[in-house]
């Protein structure tokens, strides 16, 4: 295929799922699926949010959600707590075990953006970032 019939949202797609299959090769041994890491992972980033805004980020029904929270409450890493402002509504915390699993978490994102970004240069990288940051932007903003 020339790199003319090859679009970019099928070229992000791939990467984006080749990416997913390298962190989760890499985070067997570890008591978390790849959802609920990206879950914890969120919840550290946004730590108060509400299960409903989460689950809009992570892109799951808010049932699916409500699961994945229910593990990570059972296995002591969040807690959720009443929202003052909505009773029916709940906030997400971190608990203090959450710290050793997202540096497990981040140790395996390392690794895993070290095997996507290998042969690229330092300048190559950057802009590929940054390309990637001005992308979403003009998404987001619309």
């Amino acid at each position: 295929m020339s790199p003319r019939e090859e679009s970019l949202g099928f070229l992000l797609a791939d990467v984006s799922r080749l990416m997913r299959r390298s962190f989760e090769r890499r985070l067997t041994g570890s008591p978390l699926t790849l959802s609920q890491a990206r879950a914890l992972v969120h919840i550290a980033r946004n730590e108060g949010c509400r299960q409903v805004e989460l689950a809009d980020q992570l892109e799951v029904k808010p049932i699916t959600l409500a699961r994945l929270i229910d593990q990570l409450e059972q296995a002591g890493l969040v807690e959720r707590r009443p929202d003052p402002e909505d009773r029916r509504a709940y906030r997400l915390y971190l608990r203090e075990q959450a710290g050793q699993e997202l540096r497990n978490i981040h140790e395996v994102a390392a690794a895993t953006h070290a095997e996507a970004l290998f042969d690229l240069s330092e300048a190559e990288a950057a802009a590929l970032a940054a390309a990637l940051r001005k992308m979403r932007q003009n998404l987001s903003s619309r």
